[in-house]
């Protein structure tokens, strides 16, 4: 066979990541807080991005800026005089089309329906709600005081000495972030030069610092050190914390005998312990966190149904202002400066149009989780039922990656608390005589009750659970009742029975 070069063309279709296409994938997975950074950036990067902030005279500020609606097309009006900026001109310039990146667009009010539509106005509306004015006490707020600080302050006011101060600094280094001293002695004199009996002095004198328990070097010293504050470092004290693995053990007949007490005082002490604080540093660790915002809100409607909005304060409002671009356009003296302000353009519009289309999914992904678990909203987590993505994605006619995307980071309020909308998405477990399936959260929740109401002798084995979930029509695996108990950090039945009997006796 005589091989030979030749020509040939091929048509084929494929998917490309265009940065537009990126930029809206990555809108519809950003949180709250990350979405407004990201806009913020925007802003920075184009002048002709701004916010729309609340106005008194809503008419004056329709005549100086044209938000950007959904649906909207560039009729070219206002810069009609200037031929060279086109709006054929403009979108050659584009990468990809709205229609190839949002092919599950719901688009006009007929494919969206006239109930999401009408929810989706109200929601993106300037109402009061959506207002920005007032006080936020939180912007007055003082910084957090770190651990180093807290520790550093005590050092400047109980060390006189400039040698001890910086024995005491040097301490201070070796702290984790619970509060331990991780540092060496000895590597700390022969650093500074001094002997380890110095070192020695300068910790006794840190060992005092608040909160106790500050500068220890084992969770035995923590605890010690937390005792002698209180007074309560006696010698039977002393025993139960040299023999912490004892405790760690539940051998309570072992520590009455080592610490020469009596049931009753064996019961105290333990109460003393378990109010200690074994990670003292860590009260100084937490920084500011955000505050979860719900980003839909549902509450009951006066006919029996649920209403789903979007939550105002999580939806930006971006403006593009044409009138700048009118303003600045006849001014570019190059076509570098044209191409730039065709970009920004282009940028400005794509975004308000991304940024729509994102609420928008968000609430028509939101209504579907509320229209399939009804009945977790009326009865409780019981009635929780089995949902995965791809039968939401389906019921709403968009791909399950999308609603995947939608899903990450979003929260829901409903009239039973906030929960992240993957909390509704929650395997199948059959049903033992044919019946509905059950969701495995409702199922956890048996199987915690179940044990929450078992006798002290008669405690529960992950057999007996099973039969009993069994006669109460869940057909569940012994396997998968020890990883959903494991996962709600119940022991097993052996450790619950010898914790129930310890205390039992140690009661009596």
């Amino acid at each position: 066979m005589a091989l030979a070069a030749k020509l040939q063309l091929r048509q084929s279709q494929s998917l490309v990541m265009t940065p537009q296409l990126m930029q809206s994938i990555r809108l519809l997975q950003f949180t709250h807080v990350e979405l407004e950074h990201f806009i913020d950036e925007e802003i920075e990067r184009n002048p002709l991005l701004e916010r729309a902030e609340p106005q008194d005279d809503a008419a004056s500020d329709q005549a100086q800026k044209i938000e950007a609606e959904p649906q909207a097309t560039t009729d070219g009006d206002w810069f009609e005089n200037e031929t060279q900026w086109s709006a054929e001109a403009i979108s050659d310039k584009l990468d990809t089309s709205l229609e190839n990146l949002f092919p599950d667009d719901p688009g006009t009010s007929e494919r969206l329906g006239p109930d999401l539509t009408a929810q989706w106005k109200s929601a993106s509306g300037n109402g009061a709600g959506s207002s920005s004015e007032g006080f936020d006490a939180g912007d007055m707020a003082a910084a957090a005081i770190t651990l180093r600080d807290h520790v550093g302050e005590q050092v400047a006011l109980a060390f006189a000495d400039p040698a001890a101060r910086l024995i005491a600094a040097n301490l201070a280094d070796g702290l984790d972030e619970t509060g331990y001293l991780r540092a060496d002695l000895a590597e700390i004199a022969t650093r500074l030069g001094t002997d380890v009996a110095a070192v020695r002095k300068v910790l006794a004198v840190c060992q005092t610092f608040e909160p106790a328990g500050l500068f220890a070097r084992d969770l035995a010293e923590c605890l010690s050190l937390q005792l002698a504050v209180r007074d309560r470092l006696d010698p039977a004290m002393k025993a139960l914390v040299a023999n912490l693995e004892l405790l760690a053990r539940r051998d309570f007949h072992a520590l009455k005998r080592i610490c020469g007490v009596d049931e009753e005082d064996l019961l105290d002490m333990l109460a003393e312990i378990r109010a200690l604080d074994p990670r003292p540093g860590m009260a100084f660790s937490g920084g500011a966190s955000d505050a979860i915002v719900a980003d839909v809100e549902v509450r009951a409607a006066n006919d029996g149904s649920w209403t789903v909005e979007l939550n105002a304060e999580t939806l930006p409002r971006v403006l593009v202002d044409h009138i700048y671009f009118a303003q600045v356009s006849p001014q570019a003296k190059n076509q570098a400066e044209k191409d730039f302000l065709a970009e920004c353009l282009q940028n400005a519009n794509w975004l308000t149009r991304s940024l729509d289309q994102r609420a928008k999914t968000i609430l028509k992904v939101a209504s579907e989780i509320v229209r399939q678990q009804d009945a977790f909203l009326v009865h409780g987590v019981r009635q929780l039922k089995p949902l995965n993505l791809r039968t939401v994605a389906d019921a709403i006619g968009m791909h399950e990656s999308t609603v995947s995307r939608v899903t990450a980071n979003k929260y829901m309020l409903t009239p039973r608390g906030v929960f992240e909308l993957r909390y509704f998405f929650t395997a199948s477990i059959a049903a033992s005589g044919g019946g509905d399936a059950h969701s495995s959260e409702s199922v956890r929740d048996r199987i915690k009750q179940l044990i929450d109401e078992e006798k002290p002798v008669d405690v529960l084995s992950d057999d007996a659970i099973v039969d009993m979930l069994r006669e109460s029509g869940v057909d569940i695996a012994r396997r998968t009742v020890a990883k959903y108990r494991e996962g709600m950090n119940i022991p097993s039945s052996v450790q619950r029975r010898r914790e129930k009997r310890a205390l039992a006796s140690a009661g009596r």
